[in-house]
């Protein structure tokens, strides 16, 4: 028996066929990536436009809207946020274990 699996994200109706004006679904995530998402986006002079909604709260997607300048696509925009974004991630996770591993940091005892 096959199970079908919800792909991590999907393109909506109504993309533009370049691509270059396209809503993108991300499923099983929230606030926390959409924003992170929306801001790495932003920061691409080549993104004209990024917002990002929560449609429902029971429902554990978001959507992402990307409008880009001269017709480029929005897919690859995404996908570069993606990276970039997963790097930064790695880049913070690299400085906090060494920070650990070299007892770099505020300590703080909690008196009772």
């Amino acid at each position: 028996m096959a199970t079908e699996t919800t792909p991590k994200i999907r393109i909506m109706k109504g993309a533009a066929s370049d691509l270059s004006a396209a809503t993108y679904q991300v499923h099983d995530e929230s606030h926390t990536m959409g924003n992170a998402l929306r801001w790495m986006l932003m920061k691409n002079p080549k993104v004209e436009f990024c917002g990002y909604s929560v449609p429902h709260p029971s429902e554990p997607n978001i959507q992402i809207r990307i409008q880009m300048y001269d017709n480029l696509s929005s897919l690859q925009a995404l996908l570069k946020a993606l990276e970039d974004l997963d790097n930064l991630c790695e880049t913070i996770n690299d400085a906090y274990a060494e920070s650990l591993k070299n007892d770099d940091y505020e300590k703080w005892d909690e008196k009772s």
